[in-house]
């Protein structure tokens, strides 16, 4: 029951980063997403790979906080609260059926000798490589943008 919850958690605060225009509040929403997958990790055995989402996650989020707080106009008219929860509850209504239906058999392994670590880092070493690269770009891009309205300002 706990793995159900917290993939709902984790449907709906992905939805809600995509979702919300206040760039702080997407990047917290974001945040939520990098814990809950770390959670998610860490309940599978994957301690290691958990701690590196979390330190990779984090590392990224002061990134974006400072940037998106920085280089974002603010929304100049707000949505309201209603139609955010409303969003909310129809990501996570679309979210059921997948989760409880569809993980009540489990899943043939196509490698039953191997472990759900070992799977990460040996059969998926390439995806978290390309992760962190894609964080490291987005993290430099927002330092190149950074300097160059710095120059402009001053």
């Amino acid at each position: 029951m706990i793995l159900e919850m917290l993939a709902i958690g984790l449907v709906a605060s992905a939805f809600l980063a995509v979702y919300l225009e206040e760039a702080v509040y997407s990047v917290a929403s974001l945040g939520c997403t990098f814990t809950l997958i770390s959670i998610l990790y860490f309940l599978r055995d994957a301690a290691f790979v958990a701690v590196f989402q979390i330190s990779v996650g984090v590392g990224m989020l002061a990134v974006l906080f400072l940037s998106g707080d920085m280089l974002s106009e603010k929304p100049s008219e707000k949505k309201p609260l209603w139609k955010t929860l409303l969003a909310a509850l129809a990501t996570v209504t679309l979210s059921l059926p997948p989760i409880f239906f569809f993980t009540a058999t489990p899943p043939t392994a196509v490698f039953p000798d191997v472990l759900f670590a070992q799977a990460l880092w040996n059969l998926r070493s390439i995806d978290i490589v390309l992760q962190g690269l894609v964080m490291l770009t987005v993290s430099l891009g927002i330092a190149i943008v950074l300097h160059e309205k710095r120059e402009s300002v001053g």
